[in-house]
Parts: C-alpha cells; structure tokens; sequence
C-alpha cells in the first residue's frame, strides 16, 4: 500500500491507473460475465476440445478447453502461452501439445488466447501485460464460480492452477499475487517478477527496439508498483520452477533469482534446471518436465 501511495503522490491517481498496480488489481472484481462453448473441435480416446468464449472487462476472450473422458470433477490448469505476433497468433497454438498432455493426465484444461489474439477481442496489450493477466483472472474467477454447476464447467472443481511459458509465466506470476485462490504455479522459461528487467528484455533482446518503450521509460515507482516480485509474499500458491540453461530469450539466472525470493517470501517452491535445454524444451528434457508438472499438480490440485 506504501508504494501505491507513493506512486499516486508521484504522477497523480490518473496516471497510476493507466498501469494498474498489483494492490489495485487486488481490490478489483472479477469473474461477473460468462462462459460458453462456441464449438467442438476435436472428439478422442482422453479428452473433447472445445473453443470457448468468456467476459473480460466488456470483451469476449477466446481459446480452447480440454475436459478430460470419463466423470468429473477434475482439477483444473490454465496454460498461458508465450509471446506470439498477436496478427499471426492461431487458437491452436505451440503450447497446445502441454495442454493436450495435461488432459490426458486427467485435469481440466483452459487455454485462453488473450485479448486481440485471434478470435479474442480487443487490442493487444500493452505496457506489462496487465491486461492480458486481467483476463487470466476473470477466467478463474469465473471457472471457481461456474465449477460443478450446469452447463460447460460442470466437470470442472473449484481448485485452479496456473501453467505458464515465457511471457505466460510472467502473467502467471501476476495472476498469482492477485488471487489468492489460485492453488499452484508452474513458471516454465518465465519471465522475471521484476518488470523493470523485463522492460529492458523486451526492448533489447525480444523487439530490438519495436516494442516496450513504454515500459523502459516508466518511473522505479511504477514498476516496483506493478511487479509480482515485490509481492511474492501475497500469493497463497505453490510453485514449480523450470529453466533451460541454454535458453537465448530468458536468462536462466532469472529463475534462480524468482526462486530465492519466493522462498524468502515464505512459499514452497521446487526448481529445476535443465542442462543444454533451449526456451521450449524438446526430447529427454520435455519428457522429464512434463512428468515433473504432472506430478507437482496431482500433488498440489487434488
């Protein structure tokens, strides 16, 4: 509250709104619009895939959901994607083959495409990605409500995890510190819960100085306000932390440093770090984080 104080006192309430803090986005609600299906996709042996839609702050978020064969209620993981060019962004998307895994170990799975990433409407986000963990959090909120009711979540429990690669860990890592409900957390390849380290990431080495001006520019006061790292302490959640030594977009030293403070803040985490492993994992390293996710989430949704 401190820091929030102090960044209105610095650029006035109407410029601290424009990228709101982690304490903001705690005191907002979430999760009032509804869920839909809007169309099956995919009918096999261990789970229907279906598009869905949900409300997100007056707009009609898109992606795809797994519900595994057979009678719930399943545990349910929300697998936020990496960055990808909104304008070529697919629903089916690199991250569907750990979606489809998850299914097929017996959890629910809700893959959300953000906001004006195909069908989702909306303009894409900008400075730090709160938008897109806005999303992520009327989803969850709305999956608790909906869960075991009639209708398309009624195979769904109330117990939410988060599941997130890259620019996805880092909006996990938002929707983490806000709701203080989400269960469980894999950061895969994640970004940093320092956004000022990502600002310089992002215009240096993601964009080569296309995007994240914005966010370079921003005062400390601002991206202290709206960093998850700075409020680890607030998440009820525990953690699964995965990272590829040989990764060329995410400093492995990133996730070292994420699991020392979550760990000085009190939370359980468990790391790993796979020699040789790029960005996305393939082969043997895949294989083993994979049966490392399963596991941590039986252990931590049931």
């Amino acid at each position: 509250m401190r820091v929030v104080l102090a960044l209105n006192a610095l650029l006035g309430v109407n410029a601290a709104s424009r990228y709101a803090s982690i304490e903001q986005l705690r005191a907002d609600t979430f999760g009032s619009g509804a869920f839909t299906v809007t169309r099956v996709l995919e009918r096999n042996a261990a789970f229907t895939r279906s598009e869905v839609r949900w409300d997100s702050d007056n707009l009609k978020v898109a992606g795809f959901m797994n519900v595994p064969s057979g009678k719930g209620p399943f545990p349910v993981v929300l697998v936020l994607h990496g960055y990808v060019d909104p304008s070529t962004y697919r629903l089916l998307d690199y991250t569907t083959r750990y979606a489809d895994a998850l299914a097929r170990a017996g959890f629910l799975v809700i893959h959300p495409n953000y906001r004006g990433h195909g069908a989702s409407q909306g303009r894409p986000d900008g400075a730090f990605r709160i938008e897109y963990a806005r999303d992520v959090l009327n989803l969850a909120s709305i999956v608790r409500k909906s869960a075991g009711q009639a209708g398309p979540l009624r195979e769904a429990s109330a117990n939410v995890g988060l599941w997130g690669h890259s620019m996805g860990g880092g909006i996990a890592q938002r929707v983490a510190v806000v709701d203080p409900k989400i269960k469980a957390v894999v950061l895969y390849g994640a970004m940093s819960g320092d956004d000022r380290k990502n600002a310089r990431q992002v215009f240096y080495v993601f964009s080569k100085g296309t995007r994240g001006r914005e966010e370079l520019d921003a005062p400390r006061s601002v991206t202290d306000a709206v960093s998850p790292a700075h409020f680890y302490r607030l998440s009820n959640a525990v953690f699964s932390v995965h990272q590829g030594a040989a990764d060329d977009q995410v400093p492995a030293g990133w996730a070292r440093e994420t699991c020392a403070k979550l760990k000085a803040a009190g939370k359980s985490a468990e790391c790993f770090e796979y020699a040789r492993a790029p960005h996305t994992f393939r082969g043997a390293a895949d294989a083993t984080f994979q049966a490392r996710v399963t596991a941590f989430f039986r252990r931590n949704l049931r």
